[in-house]
């Protein structure tokens, strides 16, 4: 009797770890920001297929709306953004040019393509260009209007990305504000659309360009002492987290908590100019690595804790035509020939590998207790 009763509390125990296992093994995906400034990318198609079947990306955003890359990823299940570039931001406020353009850059691909959202422009706050700021509130509005009446605003949510320059303090993060200006003419405007769309609020953190020798291992996620933010008694591990904050709180600020905060560019280069710091294979490799574990593991933030971020690496490939210094085409996960230039477990080949042994060890456990019995 009690031999059963040990048995039957062992497997009770190894049932429990075994599901704890499995949970484990449900890999979320992450996002990548497919661009193509370059002259030897592989076909869209090729592109696809490879990102479905042999990683575990499972979100793409893109800088415009190409047809071609609309179409490659049909049938996929994998979720699209596409872009309105900066140059046709003034059009959009037009509701009949918006509703041609969600004819000719959205309709013609749904549902076979996983469209989610669409961006109004990129960066547009740091362009300082008065025309384009001063329409891109109206221009989200507008272009979400013909969403409407085509009865996709429930599927495609319209929103825009902005650089941390949207930022007039960010340390400590408690602190965060919003550039004077920007902040109730644009910026409060923008957060009251979003909530009433219930769309994100996206941003592009990039603690590679704010970090220093004294303070990369912080940028990487690797140990460090970390920074201590004074006003709310919070323990900061990591950069990217204390960035995330720091527009959590300007967001908080202007009376808006509860809207989602999107990563919508996020990376660190392989490559760069002999005076950079922090520039290499393993560098890249260990932010964006850790990147993932972080954003997935729903520990959140210090101000944002017990949630996931929708992240979107940059970028998918190295991009050879792009301007700038070396490091700025140097950002790539993967080679034109679709290898990694680094290892970051995003391969599912890989994952696979590297959670199989608790699956043999649950295998041995239950080996011995029938041999027992």
């Amino acid at each position: 009797m009690e031999k059963t009763a040990a048995v039957a509390s062992i497997l009770n125990s190894t049932l429990v770890l075994f599901l704890a296992l499995t949970l484990i093994q449900a890999v979320q995906g992450i996002g990548v920001n497919y661009g193509t400034m370059a002259n030897n990318l592989p076909p869209p198609t090729e592109v696809a297929k490879f990102l479905l079947k042999s990683t575990i990306i499972n979100k793409v955003k893109l800088f415009d709306a190409s047809p071609e890359i609309l179409h490659a990823f049909a049938d996929t299940g994998i979720e699209v953004t596409i872009t309105v570039p900066n140059d046709q931001i003034p059009h959009i406020t037009n509701l009949s040019f918006a509703q041609q353009w969600v004819k000719n850059n959205v309709q013609p691909f749904i549902p076979a393509t996983n469209l989610i959202r669409i961006l109004v422009g990129n960066e547009v706050l740091a362009t300082a260009n008065k025309l384009l700021i001063s329409n891109l509130v109206p221009a989200m509005q507008t272009l979400h209007t013909a969403l409407v009446e085509a009865s996709l605003e429930n599927h495609i949510k319209v929103s825009t990305p902005h650089s941390l320059g949207i930022l007039s303090n960010s340390s400590p993060p408690s602190s965060g504000k919003f550039r004077q200006g920007y902040d109730s003419h644009i910026l409060k405007p923008m957060l009251s659309f979003l909530k009433y769309a219930n769309a994100p609020f996206m941003v592009n953190p990039y603690p590679f360009f704010g970090c220093s020798a004294n303070t990369l291992d912080y940028a990487l996620f690797r140990a460090n002492s970390g920074v201590f933010d004074d006003n709310t008694k919070l323990h900061y591990t990591n950069m990217l987290d204390a960035q995330l904050d720091a527009v959590y709180s300007a967001i908080k600020v202007l009376g808006f908590e509860d809207i989602e905060i999107v990563i919508a560019e996020t990376g660190w280069p392989s490559v760069g100019d002999p005076a950079q710091i922090g520039v290499d294979p393993k560098s890249a490799s260990d932010y964006n690595a850790n990147l993932i574990r972080h954003v997935t593991s729903g520990a959140g933030t210090p101000l944002m804790p017990n949630r996931t971020f929708d992240t979107y690496i940059f970028a998918l490939f190295d991009e050879n035509l792009k301007p700038g210094p070396t490091c700025e085409r140097n950002f790539g996960l993967f080679w034109p020939n679709m290898t990694p230039v680094y290892d970051i477990q995003i391969m599912k080949n890989t994952v696979a590998n590297n959670h199989s042994k608790p699956f043999l060890s649950i295998i041995v456990i239950l080996s011995l207790i029938c041999a027992w019995v």
